[in-house]
């Protein structure tokens, strides 16, 4: 899970922002992307998604913090059920594992 699931311009109150929501997938995508640096190819194996899904999941995730950001909307990172995995990654790195639909998300 992220460290804050919440981000908004300071100094607006929250009832009078727009929100754009980000998933857990696309908040992972992310992560493995942007912030581990990772490969697509190596990121959609450990997301256990294909090449060019992974691609679009980070594709929409680029977009919504791009909208965020230029027209200073508040950003929502939300998602389904979410448990801890167990192994070496640890929870807010890549350890914890999210259930959506057909099957396991996130993850090691």
């Amino acid at each position: 899970m992220p460290r804050a699931s919440y981000f908004k311009p300071a100094g607006v109150p929250r009832s009078v922002l727009d929100e754009v929501v980000l998933t857990l997938d696309e908040f992972e995508a992310l992560r493995l992307a942007d912030f581990e640096g990772m490969y697509q190819e190596k990121a959609a194996e450990q997301m256990k998604v294909s090449r060019p899904t992974f691609g679009r999941i980070l594709d929409s995730a680029h977009r919504k913090v791009a909208r965020a950001v230029v027209l200073g909307t508040a950003l929502r990172i939300e998602g389904g059920p979410v448990v801890p995995a167990r192994g070496p990654g640890g929870p807010g790195r890549g350890g914890w594992r999210h259930r959506r639909g057909r099957g396991w998300r996130g993850g090691p």
